[in-house]
């Protein structure tokens, strides 16, 4: 098993951080993929628990990850149910204040491999592009 941790503060509140990224669609440069919303959550809410999200990475096979617990401006919780080579995946995205108002990230995803060597892989490319991504993130407060 595979654990990417990536602990991000920014220079907005916890509810702005949390409501970009709990908006499917800005994951695309945080993630270097093609990021496609499939629905919307179970609960009535677009981001809420079952929204789910195509993405596509490069020449790979597209897969999906689907929303399975959200507690607003605190915690998001999704994993893949579809269409990839690596098993056991679960992403947390867990948003605290600082001391002075902003938000802090801590993100942790988990996963393992179908293909020996692949999530060691996939690991290094997100251990990159998430941090990458957060710090280039233009997050309206």
């Amino acid at each position: 098993m595979q654990r990417v941790i990536i602990d991000h503060d920014f220079d907005v509140p916890v509810e702005a951080a949390f409501a970009y990224l709990a908006e499917h669609e800005n994951l695309e440069p945080l993630l270097g993929a093609k990021v496609t919303r499939l629905s919307d959550g179970d609960d009535g809410t677009r981001n809420g628990p079952g929204s789910a999200r195509e993405m596509k990475i490069g020449p790979l096979p597209s897969f999906v990850e689907t929303v399975t617990e959200v507690v607003p401006d605190e915690l998001i919780r999704y994993r893949i149910t579809k269409g990839s080579p690596l098993r056991d995946h679960e992403g947390e995205l867990r948003f605290t204040p600082n001391a002075d108002g902003t938000a802090h990230l801590h993100w942790e995803i988990s996963f393992g491999g179908v293909v020996p060597g692949v999530a060691f892989i996939v690991a290094k490319g997100l251990e990159r592009s998430i941090p990458s991504g957060l710090a280039k993130a233009n997050i309206p407060t």
